[in-house]
């Protein structure tokens, strides 16, 4: 990708920061990572990038979301300040209980976004939280109950009582509520286009001058196992520091305003705070994808891209693969998608290499320059990002190095190096969770993220860092081997492309690995005897790999359908709770690999 001077998009230092990272051996085989650039100063909090662009580029488009009947709805940098200020006036004229969070109970959209900016300028801490709790639920809101008696919100919004409403009418709790559409027909209601008609006076900037990067900004959900996640607090500081360092390794942002079409959900941190703020801090623009990777909902971000040109596309692998078909039979759509991007990132869960591999040959057949495939790695504890891999990969796996302002400390543990994360992105605790708080934290700060990784190149400490699955996932067979799962689990699938959507690894404390698998729509109508033949083919080929017993299933078990999102076993990102998924279905990881035949095992 030639550059003005004749560099390449990727040696040009102006563009993308050289490849480099520090390493401080510590004894017993660990290691701190670090980047050797520090970390230079950024903003008191996320208002001040709103404030800048409403007076830098105040007629620049600025976020958009489908307009009923088609096109687009979008706001301005001015117009989206204007209606964030006539929001956070009326959330103080509200005079809400100090410290109680703004909560937002639906889907992205422009109304969610002005709310939580809202929030956010005032020093009030916005939560959203996961739609799929209300519209996934059957009408048993037990889950949503508990998450809102946990967080004890202020207000909460959703965009339409219709859908939102019976679940808040029997919620036990009396706060301010707030609707888009619908407001009238529930008891106590507001309309928010009354709350956005409010006139904004100084005491808005005001209480904008009074936020510091410690207030709380965010409270968001962890995507545990138990019907309890942990709410983790997110600072100001925590997300204009992960923006700073973002924007030191990923220059050519401060060049070219980003342009994205997003549909990564905002109750997570990939969504709400990695892309989200991304535009915000460097006045791009946002279109709202209401499209999802699943079935049917795929069509309507296909649409989008032939309006809207990316110029980086964020998703998770389970959403480019639900895109290639189309992308692969239908080369103008291609043209279209690739034509201005940058960078096609991936995120949430391992890419598998047949997708990876897909990918490149649609592109190299609709442009020149070969288009920059990467990741990152973080958590919502995180903000999210720590490492990024901000060179061209050859292959997934490899998840970045540290950026500046990052630390990466590496111990021995159980066969692998578990990592563990310090800077000023990390999270201060856990809210109203003090013992979990002290147990995320080791002695010298490090926040034990449950991860494990090893470099690239052990004797290169700039050679990138690999991920190597979680460290709680992982398990020994019967023969004391350690299995992998992560490693695994992306090996599997790619050896069983394109049959397989995803694997659940089997086989703790048995004398073999096994392997949930949930099948692509295309494997499912497979006549029976003919899928396991490939099936069997692709297991063969994996043990022909070699590897050993703890990286070949002698055994899966074919799902006959898919993972339940409503049920917690896949998230709203697309990837698969493995600990949850094991609980749900004992019943067939015994059938697996128990004695008797059954009719959904392969064997090798």
């Amino acid at each position: 990708m030639a550059q003005p001077g004749g560099l390449s998009f990727f040696d040009d230092p102006d563009l993308l920061a050289p490849r480099a990272a520090v390493r401080e051996d510590r004894p017993g085989g660990a290691f701190v990572l670090r980047s050797p650039e520090p970390l230079r100063p950024f903003e008191r909090c996320v208002g001040e990038w709103l404030e800048r662009w409403s007076r830098e580029t105040p007629y620049a488009p600025a976020f958009g979301e489908p307009a009923t009947g088609g096109g687009w709805t979008v706001l301005s940098w001015r117009a989206l300040r204007e209606r964030v200020g006539a929001v956070a006036q009326a959330v103080l004229d509200l005079g809400l209980q100090p410290g109680a969070p703004l909560v937002v109970l639906s889907d992205n959209s422009l109304d969610h976004l002005v709310l939580t900016l809202a929030g956010l300028h005032v020093g009030r801490p916005v939560c959203a939280v996961s739609s799929g709790y209300v519209r996934l639920a059957g009408g048993d809101y037990g889950r949503v109950h508990g998450i809102l008696r946990a967080l004890d919100p202020a207000l909460v919004y959703a965009s339409d009582a219709a859908v939102y409403g019976p679940a808040l009418a029997h919620s036990g709790l009396q706060p301010v509520v707030v609707f888009s559409q619908g407001a009238a027909s529930f008891p106590g209601a507001l309309a928010f286009e009354a709350l956005a008609a409010t006139a904004e006076t100084p005491a808005v900037m005001q209480a904008f001058a009074a936020v510091t990067p410690d207030t709380h900004a965010k409270y968001l959900l962890t995507s545990g196992s138990t019907g309890h996640p942990k709410v983790v607090i997110n600072t100001h500081r925590m997300l204009c520091a992960n923006q700073q360092m973002l924007a030191q390794t990923l220059r050519f942002l401060e060049r070219e305003k980003p342009v994205l079409l997003d549909w990564l959900p905002w109750s997570h941190t990939f969504g709400g705070n990695h892309n989200t703020n991304m535009v915000l801090m460097h006045g791009g623009t946002m279109y709202i994808d209401d499209g999802r990777p699943m079935p049917g909902l795929v069509d309507k971000t296909l649409a989008h891209l032939r309006e809207v040109q990316p110029t980086i596309c964020f998703n998770v692998p389970r959403g480019y693969e639900m895109m290639l078909p189309a992308l692969e039979a239908d080369e103008t759509l291609a043209r279209r998608f690739f034509e201005k991007l940058r960078m096609v990132f991936y995120a949430g869960s391992g890419m598998p290499e047949p997708i990876w591999r897909r990918l490149e040959a649609v592109a190299a057949r609709v442009r020149t320059e070969p288009v920059w495939f990467t990741t990152s790695w973080g958590a919502t504890e995180t903000a999210p990002a720590i490492t990024f891999a901000h060179w061209r990969l050859s292959r997934p796996g490899v998840i970045g190095n540290p950026m500046p302002g990052a630390e990466v400390k590496f111990l021995p543990n159980g066969g692998k190096l578990e990592m563990r994360i310090r800077g000023p992105h990390v999270f201060p605790g856990y809210r109203g969770n003090e013992a979990a708080t002290r147990e995320a934290f080791d002695e010298e700060g490090f926040y034990r993220i449950g991860d494990a990784g090893c470099l690239q190149d052990p004797a290169d400490p700039a050679s990138g860092i690999v991920f190597d699955g979680r460290v709680s996932e992982d398990f020994k067979l019967t023969s004391g081997t350690w299995v992998s799962v992560g490693t695994l689990r992306l090996k599997l699938v790619g050896a069983l492309a394109p049959h397989a959507q995803d694997a659940v690894i089997t086989g703790h404390d048995r004398n073999e690995v096994g392997a949930l698998i949930f099948l692509t729509e295309a494997a499912r109508r497979l006549p029976a005897a003919e899928l396991a033949v490939q099936v069997r083919a692709g297991l063969r080929a994996l043990k022909a790999e070699g590897g050993g017993s703890s990286q070949t299933p002698a055994r899966v078990l074919l799902l006959p359908d898919a993972p339940s999102m409503a049920a917690g076993e896949i998230t709203d990102k697309g990837y698969i709770n493995q600990r949850l998924t094991l609980q749900r279905r004992a019943d067939d990881v015994a059938a697996l690999h128990g004695a008797a035949p059954d009719a959904r095992v392969v064997r090798v």
